[in-house]
Parts: C-alpha cells; structure tokens; sequence
C-alpha cells in the first residue's frame, strides 16, 4: 500500500470520526475498535489494505423505502420530510435509487452517485467495485444507478433514507438487485410497500418472494414493515375486508405467517368514503399503523448504537469462528492435494524415464549407463548446470501443480454459501496463503496466531463493555438509580473507553477517545 493510499484511507476515517464525535459520541471507542479489527484482517488478507470495516456501515439510522411500482414510497417519503421532495405518479417516475439526506440549504440538491461511492460516511461507499463485479463496465455507470438529494427537514436530521425505484424481479437488472441486496443488508428500517389498488396479489408471485419470503431467512427479519398502502381504495368494494385477506394469503404463501400487515393511505390523496362508520374505521386502523411506523422510525437512533456495536462483535466472531477455520482447512485441503499431484506427476515423469531409458539399453544390470554419461562426469559445467536446469524445470511443474489445485479449491470457496458475503475475501485470502511454501511449513493460515487471536479477543470483550454501557443508559433492571435519587442524566454519554492496544501506524484514529 502505497503512502498515498495510507493518507487517503486516514482521512475517510478522520472524517468518520469527526461526524461520529460531533453527532454519536459513545460511539468512538467502537470506530477505534474496528480499525484494530481492520489490521487483524490485513494480515489474514481479508481485507484490501485501502478500505476498513468501519467505512463499510452506515453511522447514520438508514431507512429504506421499497417497494412495487405505484405502490405510495415517493407520497410516504413526502409525508415523512414535510416537504414535496420525490416526484409522485401513478407510473414509474424515478429509475435510480435516491438517498436523501439533511441538507442546510433551503433549496433541495441532487447530486450524482460520485458523491454517494466517494464519501465512507455513506452507505453505498465504493458500490461502484460491487456493481463492477456483476456487470462489467456498469461501475461506470454510477450515475444512472444512484443519486443524492439534500433536504432541509428538521425530521431528516441525523438519518438518511432511501427512495427505491419500482420494484419487478422479473424486469429487474441484475445489478439493480445486487444494489437492492446491498441496502437491504445496510439498513436499520426497511419499509416494503404494496399496493392495495392491485387485487390480484398472486399474480406478483416473483416479487412476492423476492421482497418477502427471502427477508424471512434473515436474522435480522425484524426490522421489515410490510406496508398495505392506499388501502382507502379497498372502501370501494363490497367487502373492503377481503382486499386485505387476499393480500394476507398471499404473503402466508411466502410463508410470512407471523408479524404485522400495516394497512395506511394519504389523508390528502384518499378517494372518498361516503359510509361514516367505515370512514371512521379506516382512519382509526390508518392512524394505528402510521402511529407504529413513526415510533419504530424515532427508535432507530437507539438501535443505529446497538447495531454498530453488534455488526464489531459479528465481524470479530465470524473471523475467529467461521473464516479462520475454513481458511485453514482449505490449506489442508490444497497442500493434501499438491502433494498427491506431485506424487502423480513426478512419479509418471520416473516411470517414464525408466521405460525409455530400459528400451535405449541405458541399463547394464542395475547400474545406469547411457552414452552421455561420461561426458556429463568429466564436464563439472554440463554437471551442475543440467542439475540446475532439471531442478528449475522440477520446480516450474510444481508450481504449475500448484496453481491447478488451487484454482478448484478457490473456485469452491468463493461458492461456499456459509462464508456468505465474505466467501469472496477469504478466496483471496486463500490464494495470498499459497503463493509460498508457507502452508508445508506452518499449519496455521498467514496472519493468524496467538497475537491475532488475543486481539480479537479484546476486541470482543470492548464490544460486551460498549453493549454494557448502552444498557446502562437505556436500562434500569433493579430500579436502583430512580429509587435511590442518582437517576443518570439521560443526555449524558455513556463513556466508552477501548482496551488499551499497540500503538501501531496509520490508525486513522488518534488521541484521546472518550
């Protein structure tokens, strides 16, 4: 990594640390905590010495709108910011994914998807590399994949949330998807938006399962809202009930059998409901279920400090517990299988040798006597130089030997569903472990020991002490601090102060961390 590089990744992390220290103070300690892990991973080859874990998390709460095509995002968005920001219609209006974010400005920006890839603060951080690797050339593209808007609203302070274009799985570009994917993973709150007006939910069974059946294997499924939007329309029909119920099947059919349906629609834009009582019944479940959104909406910056915590404690475990053991054994697997190549290759190449030399008559009995031997014998140059050719040309078949175990070995590992997003970091890591003799030499991977081993420890342990003190500013189990009168301001910062490492350069996090 050159010095140019290592000044870069030091200001995208002096900027995320300025951001944190000013809105998210308690939060410090665990952005040093991951530039620890960051260094962990740069041994193991895990990690590209020119990114960090701490710049592949939002630090801001993240809100993604998805949803169908008309189905209410852009309207709800509006709502949301109390200004008309995002274009509404009853057909697609917006192909991008806008991210929208507070701005000082009284006039709205839009600003292109540079300043979305270029910035580590934001959640699409280098998405440019990830689309890159779907579909060549599109990388380049950015700009009609994505784009920043800047809202001056005072509800928007401190979040970012996203406007997805219409969703169809069957038009999608695969692209589109992996973005989708990627915001899906990022996200505190996704809010999944359906469209009442469409009775037929069946008929969207692609979409269905993509929105909803593949968010129940998650194990953060909890933080989906599977929103009913412009139910108003649904008082139209005869039996207003049944336009949910259907919708209800439908998603049971995905196997979303647990969990709330919010039922919601604008006020501003309803269709008429002549019948009192059903208005009245209406509005009730609407305010209801618009009431829940906006709790879970302001809980999320108490969630946005769990989720930090808890993504240092995932990353750290899965190293130490999943992809350290695997990277291990796929060395066993590959030295295991250049040994048997050898043996096969070299021992051909001797039997071989034996039959030709056995048919040339280059054999007197046991002893071994061609023409040339001689003339070798009495020649130390042709000797040691002949010696050396077929050691060079031994040791070029053994490379080659390498390389074809394990092409097949990192081919598997990039496939290994258990590895999940990291499969394509620890084939990398992989292929940097067998460049050298180092797995016949040593049985643990290259950057992995003792040293490493404690550090993750430690790193683990900050994460149980920052979870600690987030529980003791949200929590009182015992009652004591009320009961007793020292009930703690609650605008105060818990205090988070890291295990004491190494000191070691290039950190990108300096001084003192309250």
């Amino acid at each position: 990594m050159t010095e140019n590089t290592k000044a870069t990744l030091r200001d995208q992390v002096s900027q995320l640390v300025s951001h944190i220290e000013v809105e998210s103070p308690e939060l410090l300690g665990v952005v040093q905590s991951f530039r620890r892990l960051d260094r962990v991973a740069y041994k193991l080859g895990l990690l590209d010495p020119t990114r960090s874990y701490a710049t592949q998390i939002p630090w801001w709460p993240l809100i993604s709108v998805l949803g169908t095509y008309s189905s209410g995002k852009s309207t709800f968005i509006n709502n949301l910011l109390g200004q008309p920001l995002q274009k509404t219609g009853n057909q697609a209006v917006d192909d991008k994914f806008t991210v929208i974010c507070y701005g000082r400005e009284e006039t709205p920006r839009v600003l292109p998807g540079l300043a979305l890839d270029s910035d580590p603060r934001f959640p699409f951080y280098k998405i440019s590399r990830e689309i890159e690797k779907v579909m060549q050339g599109e990388g380049a593209r950015l700009d009609s994949y994505l784009q920043l808007k800047t809202c001056n609203s005072e509800r928007l302070r401190g979040k970012i949330v996203i406007d997805s274009p219409g969703f169809d799985a069957d038009e999608q570009r695969t692209s589109t998807l992996r973005i989708t994917d990627h915001i899906i993973d990022l996200s505190d709150l996704v809010l999944v938006f359906f469209d009442a007006r469409h009775p037929e939910p069946g008929a969207m069974r692609d979409t269905l399962e993509y929105l909803v059946s593949r968010t129940l294997q998650r194990p953060d499924f909890n933080k989906f809202m599977h929103i009913l939007n412009q139910i108003d329309n649904a008082a139209r029909e005869d039996n207003p009930e049944e336009v949910f119920a259907a919708w209800q099947r439908a998603l049971s059919q995905q196997g979303l059998t647990a969990g709330r349906f919010y039922r919601i629609y604008d006020p501003f834009a309803s269709v008429p409901i002549e019948d009192e009582h059903l208005k009245q019944r209406f509005e009730s479940k609407r305010d209801e279920d618009m009431a829940e959104i906006a709790r879970r909406i302001e809980e999320l910056e108490v969630e946005r400090s769990y989720r930090a915590v808890g993504r240092l404690e995932q990353l750290a475990k899965r190293i130490r517990d999943v992809v350290v053991p695997r990277l291990t054994a796929a060395r066993r697997a590959w030295r295991r299988r250049v040994l048997l190549y050898d043996a096969l290759a070299f021992g051909a190449i001797l039997v071989a040798f034996l039959v030709l030399s056995n048919m040339l008559d280059w054999w007197q009995g046991l002893r071994f006597q061609p023409p040339w031997l001689d003339t070798i014998e009495r020649s130390p140059v042709l000797l040691w130089g002949g010696s050396i050719v077929l050691l060079l040309a031994a040791w070029q078949l053994h490379r080659v030997l390498r390389r074809v175990a394990g092409r097949r070995i990192a081919r598997q590992l990039r496939h290994d569903e258990t590895l999940g997003a990291q499969a394509e970091s620890v084939a990398d890591a992989f292929d940097r472990n067998v460049r050298s003799l180092w797995p016949f030499v040593f049985s643990n991977p290259r950057g992995w020991g003792m040293w490493a081993r404690r550090r993750l420890d430690a790193i683990l342990n900050d994460a149980y002490a920052a979870v600690q003190q987030l529980n003791d500013r949200y929590t009182d189990p015992s009652g004591t601090r009320i009961a007793g009168g020292a009930e703690a301001d609650a605008d105060e910062e818990p205090e988070f102060v890291p295990h004491p490492q190494p000191s070691a350069a290039g950190t990108g996090v300096e001084g003192h961390v309250r």
